[in-house]
């Protein structure tokens, strides 16, 4: 059992957050690896689906999707129903055709500000991508490459902004550093030691209690 299997068994361990849904946030800076994650969590949760919040973002809303997510995709999920949203389109600049995501036991939601602070109570856990700002931008500008450095130059100002109005990584569960090879799960600033914390790290292997 790997790193990823020893998360996806204490994330399903956790009480449902919302409904019959427990719903975990993979936050962190543009750039530090949270789609990644994600992608491999929710493989090592057997499929679990994954809500993209750049689905949810616009050009001119970078950060301001926080009603249709309650609209379209946490009441329903409250409610044990199938949630429909519509993704943006990056390239065409419009909502596209909707899509569906499921209340499965846990729902992964991705992306800058996934821990915000009217996102929280709806969480059973909050993942942080344990990397510094200036290396995660620095990286995404590299893999995003030359044509969108204006967008990036636009981004870091409203991520920098958004963060310093309503932090995630105080609230955060976990601090997740990636490795050559996978993750090093630590304890994160909202959990302290003790009966009831799900996720520790020790020498170096996450495990469950």
């Amino acid at each position: 059992m790997d790193d990823l299997d020893r998360a996806a068994r204490a994330l399903r361990r956790l009480p449902p957050s919302l409904g019959p849904v427990r719903l975990v946030a993979v936050d962190g800076h543009a750039g530090s690896g949270k789609s990644t994650l994600a992608r491999r969590l929710a493989a090592a949760l057997g499929g679990a689906p994954v809500l993209r919040l750049d689905d949810l973002a616009t050009h001119e809303e970078l950060f301001a999707w926080t009603a249709r997510l309650r609209s379209q995709v946490l009441e329903p999920l409250e409610r044990g129903a199938t949630a429909r949203y519509r993704p943006y389109d990056w390239d065409l600049r419009r909502f596209g055709p909707a899509r569906e995501l499921p209340p499965a036991p846990v729902v992964l939601v991705e992306g800058v500000g996934s821990g915000r602070r009217k996102l929280r109570p709806h969480l059973a856990w909050l993942l942080w991508m344990e990397r510094p700002a200036a290396a995660s931008w620095e990286r995404g500008r590299h893999r995003d490459g030359p044509e969108q450095a204006a967008f990036w130059d636009g981004w870091v100002v409203a991520e920098t902004r958004h963060f310093a109005e309503d932090p995630s990584r105080p609230f955060a569960d976990t601090l997740v550093r990636e490795r050559d090879e996978g993750y090093d799960w630590l304890p994160g600033p909202a959990v302290t030691a003790g009966p009831d914390q799900i996720i520790t790290h020790r020498d170096g292997v996450m495990a469950a209690d």
